[in-house]
């Protein structure tokens, strides 16, 4: 393996002191008096040895290494892709580099990861977490340890925020359906406590209530995030019963979404002549059905700087405050919920 460059190694190439060196590699050459010409000459010579600086070591001397760390659930997901890129650009306009990990809505990949972003001696971390992670969290705050929940929560943890308006967002959606005369309205989200979930399954009922509309059990159904494909078939096949059909159905996430209207188009219910559609979130996959779809469309630019800039402020705090940043959605309307 070939040895890591250090100061020290430019250094004795330049043949100046490594504290010199370090001022310049530092910017900070006209506090200490450099000449130009000298931490120029620092400069290309660290360019041509392919000088990397130690950001673990850098961290460890100066306190801070200018990263943070990531956590979302599936960067695959075009939801969080967005995101995590949107808090990239975010992150390096103000001078920060962003490691990024997928926890998978698993709590050992969480942790692992957690473990992995604090041993790098990231400045602080923006987390998705994941179902069951509330000790995990618990325990950053203990530590004193600089970080910011996105997209999710938890009610029985105070900690800095930043979150789409679940409740208002799902509500404003069914009632959409409502005002049409629709009544019987159903729901497959995913099954966990989080409170983005439990928010949107709260906003669901209560639109049907203040529209009159006695909620029925049997609309509502939650799938596990593991093998949810087969979980929301078998969900549309217990709903969409002969003689007890639907008007209309509305899912918690884009993901229930790709994966219902491939449901509901092989077993042949035209949308939205037999059935009305809502999607939480949009997804590439709607270009290809054949009827555009109804979605609420979260803020993702504003979540994302929201999240990079509480982040920040609470890592230069000398006393930080938690915040609960709550980001307003916006309701895309489609052919599915007519």
């Amino acid at each position: 393996m070939k040895k890591r460059v250090s100061i020290k190694d430019i250094a004795e190439k330049v043949g100046v002191s490594t504290a010199l060196v370090s001022y310049v590699l530092n910017g900070k050459e006209r506090e200490a008096r450099v000449g130009e010409e000298i931490a120029g000459k620092v400069r290309k010579v660290a360019a041509e040895m392919n000088y990397q600086p130690n950001l673990i070591a850098r961290g460890l001397k100066f306190g801070r290494t200018n990263t943070i760390g990531l956590i979302v659930a599936d960067i695959s997901n075009p939801f969080f892709a967005t995101l995590a890129r949107s808090i990239e650009l975010e992150a390096q306009k103000n001078g920060y580099t962003v490691l990024f990990g997928s926890s998978d809505e698993q709590l050992d990949k969480s942790q692992n990861l957690i473990n992995t972003f604090l041993n790098r001696q990231v400045d602080g971390l923006i987390i998705t977490p994941v179902a069951g992670s509330q000790s995990q969290i618990e325990e950053l705050k203990k530590k004193g340890v600089k970080f910011v929940l996105m997209d999710r929560g938890f009610k029985d943890v105070e900690t800095n925020v930043v979150v789409t308006d679940n409740h208002e967002a799902m509500y404003s959606a069914v009632k959409l359906l409502t005002e049409k005369g629709y009544r019987k309205i159903g729901m497959i989200a995913y099954d966990t406590p989080l409170t983005h979930m439990q928010d949107r399954i709260q906003g669901y009922k209560d639109a049907l209530r203040n529209a009159g509309t006695r909620f029925k059990s049997e609309w509502l159904k939650k799938v596990p995030y593991l093998d949810y494909k087969e979980h929301v078939a078998d969900a549309i096949a217990q709903m969409l019963k002969k003689g007890d059909e639907l008007d209309a159905l509305v899912f918690a996430t884009n993901s229930i979404s790709v994966q219902a209207l491939k449901v509901i188009h092989a077993r042949g219910i035209k949308v939205p002549d037999d059935l009305r559609i809502i999607s939480f979130d949009e997804s590439d996959t709607f270009e290809f059905f054949y009827a555009t779809i109804t979605y609420i469309k979260q803020n993702l630019n504003e979540i994302s700087e929201k999240a990079v800039q509480l982040l920040i402020k609470n890592i230069n705090a000398t006393a930080p405050k938690t915040a609960k940043v709550i980001v307003p959605s916006s309701i895309v309307l489609g052919q599915s919920s007519k």
